[in-house]
């Protein structure tokens, strides 16, 4: 495995071949031409027309993310490992005069390339900053969309790339990259050498563990679609996922262990109106943290003060297999940050995290008299399935629970025919 510093100055010499006119390969010429790299990944409705000769000849990438990534006008887009800077290029187009193309390269000679380009290009709606992908030099929440072209399997810090993508991004963005990922079908020593032979020095992730990172970066809506095989297990894929979205000033992100006190402090809000639980109690961090499942726990924040202003988490209802799609749900807003949409945005981001799990039935209990969340389930697919009648007793009188549930149509829906 090459390091960082190792790939730099690999990415380096061939920003200098593209500067000098000469064709930039970073792999054998058969496997780049047969694996369908470079500007092979564009079809032929794909507009490079205009575009300067270098930028087409340092063009490295395993496919088009621009095609996927829905750009409309006047949005901002951010390019990781952005190369000779023909995304960045294709981008300002889509985006028009009113939106604006960043492209972020760890290779001083790739900036200087792009810069070049776009210059020769006449393209003024663009910006080359120099920099890791690890660690943006951009402000969070400051662009609409992140692509990026065959360049994530180059980092050693996965994970960072992603944290550091899901913080740029705005509420609702999107991600949508070219890259390569494994499958982990073939012996380990011919998958690493197969990664190798297409220029794929850092080691791809596997397609579990690429989603798993996504998650755990607060990303929901994933979908790895493969496009090219390679041979042994490596593939080509574009990777899409988006970012929950909520109203101005405000976020949803995984909950952390340093949000303990406010989600707590919600939690008791919400239990002394009454309606929330028959709790009275809110429990301790400890409890709280044992009886919810690790991963399927949000929060909302204020990005301003880093105020959590509600949560939403799950619990497993049985440890039995044939009941690990079933969970059940709670969702709490501040009470000073209520009729906001926090709770649809929340229980939105929870649904589609839901679905990324393979979760088929989410389910849950409410109160009758609590008629604002019955609404808020039943308006995203919610439905009462039945009513336990007098089931317990709450600050001294019997009390009704609806029993609702939510059933997957993407998970579970299918009988299983094996």
């Amino acid at each position: 495995m090459m390091s960082h510093e190792e790939i730099v100055q690999r990415y380096s010499g061939l920003a200098r071949q593209a500067m000098s006119g000469e064709p930039a390969l970073d792999c054998g010429p058969e496997p780049f031409a047969d694996g369908g790299f470079g500007t092979a990944g564009y079809g032929e409705n794909d507009d490079l027309a205009g575009l300067p000769d270098g930028a087409l000849l340092a063009s490295l990438g395993c496919g088009n993310p621009v095609a996927v990534a829905e750009l409309r006008a006047g949005q901002t887009v951010l390019d990781l490992g952005s190369g000779g800077g023909i995304d960045v290029l294709l981008s300002a187009r889509r985006v028009g005069p009113y939106g604006k193309a960043y492209g972020l390269d760890a290779s001083a000679d790739m900036v200087e390339l792009a810069r070049r380009n776009a210059e020769q290009a006449g393209v003024t709606n663009v910006e080359f900053l120099h920099g890791g992908i690890e660690q943006i030099p951009l402000p969070g929440q400051s662009v609409d969309v992140v692509i990026s072209n065959c360049v994530i399997n180059l980092s050693d810090d996965k994970a960072a790339v992603l944290a550091e993508t899901f913080r740029v991004l705005r509420p609702g963005g999107r991600f949508g990259v070219s890259d390569v990922v494994t499958d982990n079908t073939a012996d380990p020593v011919r998958q690493a050498a197969a990664e190798r032979r297409i220029g794929c020095p850092a080691g791809a992730l596997g397609i579990d563990a690429y989603r798993a990172l996504l998650a755990e970066a607060g990303f929901v809506q994933v979908a790895i679609t493969l496009t090219a095989g390679h041979g042994d297990g490596v593939h080509s894929a574009i990777v899409q996922a988006v970012k929950p979205a909520i109203g101005p000033g405000m976020e949803i992100r995984p909950m952390r262990a340093t949000d303990a006190a406010q989600v707590l402090a919600i939690y008791q809000a919400g239990l002394d109106t009454g309606q929330a639980s028959f709790e009275t109690v809110a429990p301790s961090w400890e409890g709280f943290d044992a009886g919810k499942l690790p991963h399927l726990r949000y929060v909302a924040a204020d990005t301003e003060t880093g105020e959590v202003i509600g949560w939403a988490a799950a619990s497993a209802v049985s440890t039995r297999p044939v009941y690990a799609g079933v969970v059940e749900h709670s969702v709490y807003v501040h009470p000073g940050c209520q009729a906001h949409g926090i709770g649809r945005a929340l229980l939105t981001a929870f649904v589609a995290a839901a679905e990324d799990a393979g979760v088929w039935t989410i389910q849950s209990g409410i109160f009758p008299d609590n008629a604002a969340s019955l609404s808020l389930h039943q308006a995203l697919g919610f439905r009462v399935v039945g009513t336990r009648e007098r089931v317990g007793r709450h600050h001294g009188l019997w009390r009704d629970v609806l029993l609702i549930e939510r059933r997957s149509s993407a998970t579970g829906t299918v009988p299983d025919r094996r």
